[in-house]
């Protein structure tokens, strides 16, 4: 019988903001991860780097400051680094896990390209913010070098556009790790956009949006759900209000509801929701399943958690 395959999609909850802190918190998630191997599930992880590509972005720009003879990092070279370091941390944790249990199993991080489209109307209309906090002098450099600024209370900082992905270009590889029974981390951040200019790729002044990013892998993959870890337990209407309502068993449609009334937080929830609706609506059978990275288990054996349904 075959493997029943899942995307587990860890958010920043599975990391911290620092090197010391990240290394402790992979020990949870390898935690969760290790679960769910034991319950014969076919693994492959996606990741969040949220706070690590900022901080690696940060890190580079206040180096070539100092030293004017090296370049500023482009967005990316920095998604690269971050898949490069938190894959480091993390299949080293799980591998770890997995043997403390009896278990060998491969585990691998793929750095991962992601294709956009050089039309999509997101690089017109760039929101997420990037980088260090700039003074006026500095972010006016900025523009003139053709980037995008916005000012927030604590200064100016760098906006990039959030495209969706398109395609995948180490699909194959994911695919051939995967099948041949080993754990694979890719995506990590979302993957690194680029726009495909002949026989080469270059990279764009982007962020794709995590969970878009883990929806698409999924599909490609032809995975049967999609386990996002998150902070919360389960989704709620009305989140922290006295209306507060959580939810079990939702379909699709009743997702797509809840997203125009708005009850979900674009820079959090909504983008998990989003991506349910997406990967679970391209194929009857499919399941997304959102809950708290210790429920994990509790989660995939449908106890806990938020499922989302056809």
């Amino acid at each position: 019988m075959a493997k029943k395959k899942v995307v587990v999609a860890l958010g920043r909850e599975a990391f911290g903001a620092k090197i010391p802190d990240q290394k402790k918190a992979v020990k949870r998630a390898a935690n969760a991860i290790a679960d769910l191997v034991e319950a014969k599930y076919q693994v492959v992880i996606t990741h969040s780097n949220g706070p690590q590509v900022g901080m690696l972005h940060t890190a580079m720009t206040e180096f070539s400051r100092l030293d004017n003879e090296y370049s500023v990092a482009p967005m990316s070279v920095c998604g690269a680094l971050s898949q490069g370091y938190i894959g480091y941390d993390l299949q080293n944790a799980i591998r770890s896990e997995l043997l403390e249990r009896g278990i060998f199993k491969p585990v691998s991080t793929i750095i991962t390209q992601v294709r956009v489209d050089p039309f999509d109307d997101a690089f017109n209309h760039p929101t997420k913010e990037i980088g260090r906090y700039m003074s006026k002098e500095e972010a006016d450099e900025e523009i003139k070098k053709g980037n995008y600024v916005t000012e927030t209370k604590k200064g100016f900082r760098r906006i990039v556009a959030t495209p969706k992905p398109v395609d995948i270009y180490e699909i194959d590889a994911i695919k051939a790790l995967s099948d041949a029974n080993q754990l694979v981390i890719a995506c990590g951040g979302g993957g690194i956009p680029v726009l495909e200019q002949g026989t080469t790729l270059r990279g764009a002044s982007a962020v794709i949006e995590k969970d878009s990013a883990t929806a698409k892998l999924a599909d490609m993959l032809d995975a049967d759900t999609i386990l996002f870890l998150t902070g919360v337990e389960k989704v709620a209407l009305h989140y922290q209000t006295p209306e507060e309502t959580w939810l079990d068993t939702i379909t699709t449609k009743e997702a797509e509801e809840y997203v125009k009334e708005g009850h979900f937080p674009e820079t959090s929830m909504l983008p998990k929701i989003e991506a349910s609706i997406d990967f679970v609506g391209k194929k009857a059978g499919r399941k997304a399943i959102i809950t708290h990275l210790d429920k994990a288990k509790e989660g995939i054996g449908e106890k806990t958690g938020t499922i989302i349904i056809s």
